[in-house]
């Protein structure tokens, strides 16, 4: 289901395709793009037979977080709807504070 409301087949592809412009030129080999398009694609489908655009987005998002901040960075820019600087900063808070490893007090 898009955003406008149209509803629309889900199609893999453009999973893959997503993936691989927001990791062009970046280390990321063609297999890993493709595995991960195919994990999204079948966690998706575990959602039931309907899912948002909004689902897969934020999919896709938790997937490259994990597997490159840069493609991260390009794919929510564009998600996101980024207007400027501010939105990447924010974005960039987010992004480590979720992916910073805990810190234990050792003081305890």
């Amino acid at each position: 289901m898009k955003r406008s409301g149209d509803r629309v087949p889900f199609e893999q592809h453009k999973i893959t395709e997503g993936i691989a412009a927001a990791a062009k030129g970046r280390p990321i080999e063609e297999e890993t793009i493709l595995l991960a398009a195919s994990s999204i694609a079948d966690e998706l489908r575990l959602l039931g037979p309907e899912v948002t655009s909004e689902q897969v987005g934020f999919a896709v998002l938790e997937h490259l977080r994990d597997l490159d901040h840069v493609a991260y960075m390009r794919f929510a820019s564009v998600y996101k709807g980024f207007d400027d600087a501010a939105d990447f900063q924010r974005e960039i808070t987010l992004l480590t504070k979720a992916t910073e490893p805990k810190r234990h007090d050792s003081r305890a």
